[in-house]
């Protein structure tokens, strides 16, 4: 069964990875009325940029180091509970700081919940830094400033996030520069609520070798032909994807076409209580909609961690025991 071959994920904000009762219980813990942006059992909100105000409500409820552990542990077992062995989180400081929690203080407590699920269920897990769009250029080259500052070994990559109808690309090319010179890998969100141009100028200007979802590029033969021809990973988010309306069904989605097309593909829930779903769903999803077998399934495994910005010995390891599986 598709639920549980190995799985990997390369895009997945830790902010957005709060389950409804475990916000409840931090908005009880600090005495703050989270009622706005929750519906039930679900988070409230109508389109993007009421998501990120829910997203960003949620955000500043965790506020120490004990906190961020207790969230990266629990994210990351119940993925490991589903097959995931590798995970990639996104962590933003800024949402740290808007929190009240340093940075440092930030990233120690997301390790020690890493740890703690590595040593329980095996899984490993990285971080990458991101800025956020939205803040400005300003604001995402201290994001990429602090990422390359390393100043936690886990910390390996460095991207950015938030709406991306926001400012142009190419105003942060200084901030991919002072990462990608400290030897960080390189991501971006580009592609989702903007078009196929949107996808060009990342690889243009900023010139990453993966993608945050980049699922419209589709919309260009000539840059599905670039992305193939430079190897170019997509971190596919397909049920982020329907729930934000970049598709209206999952039939839809291009992920087919883009893999078919020669693009390295791989398969992430990127905000999953947002979106009302989880990673084995998001790979569920996939294998349902366009019938592949549970090896096609394991390949997209493999390109995860083949893309994935953790050291080659790693890699290897992963590798070979999916291959013994």
């Amino acid at each position: 069964m598709t639920y549980s071959i190995p799985k990997a994920e390369l895009h997945c904000h830790i902010e957005g990875a709060v389950p409804v009762e475990l916000a409840q219980k931090q908005a009880a813990k600090y005495g703050v009325n989270i009622n706005p942006v929750i519906n039930g059992t679900h988070y409230k909100w109508h389109d993007f940029t009421s998501f990120i105000t829910a997203y960003d409500t949620v955000a500043n409820l965790f506020k120490s180091e004990e906190d961020y552990q207790h969230l990266a542990y629990e994210y990351l077992a119940s993925i490991a509970k589903d097959g995931a062995v590798y995970s990639e989180i996104f962590v933003s400081p800024d949402h740290a700081m808007e929190a009240g929690i340093s940075p440092q203080a930030y990233f120690v407590g997301l390790a020690a919940g890493i740890d703690k699920a590595e040593a329980e269920f095996g899984i490993i897990c990285r971080m990458i830094i991101v800025g956020v769009r939205h803040l400005g250029s300003e604001k995402v080259e201290e994001a990429a400033r602090i990422a390359a500052n390393r100043t936690h070994p886990y910390i390996t990559g460095f991207g950015m996030a938030g709406d991306e109808r926001s400012g142009q690309v190419k105003d942060f090319a200084r901030a991919f520069d002072i990462a990608r010179d400290a030897g960080l890998g390189i991501t971006v969100h580009a592609g989702e609520l903007v078009g196929a141009q949107s996808v060009k100028n990342a690889v243009d200007y900023l010139k990453p070798s993966r993608i945050g979802h980049g699922v419209r590029a589709i919309e260009d033969a000539d840059l599905v032909k670039q992305l193939a021809d430079a190897q170019i990973v997509l971190e596919v988010c397909p049920c982020s994807n329907i729930a934000l309306s970049v598709f209206e069904t999952m039939a839809q989605h291009p992920f087919k076409q883009l893999t078919d097309a020669g693009i390295i593909t791989t398969i992430s829930s990127d905000d999953p209580p947002f979106f009302a779903t989880d990673l084995a769903n998001d790979y569920a999803q996939i294998a349902q909609t366009f019938g592949y077998s549970d090896a096609d399934m394991k390949q997209f495994t493999k390109n995860a961690i083949n893309a994935a910005f953790v050291d080659n010995e790693i890699k290897t390891k992963i590798l070979t025991q999916l291959d013994t599986e």
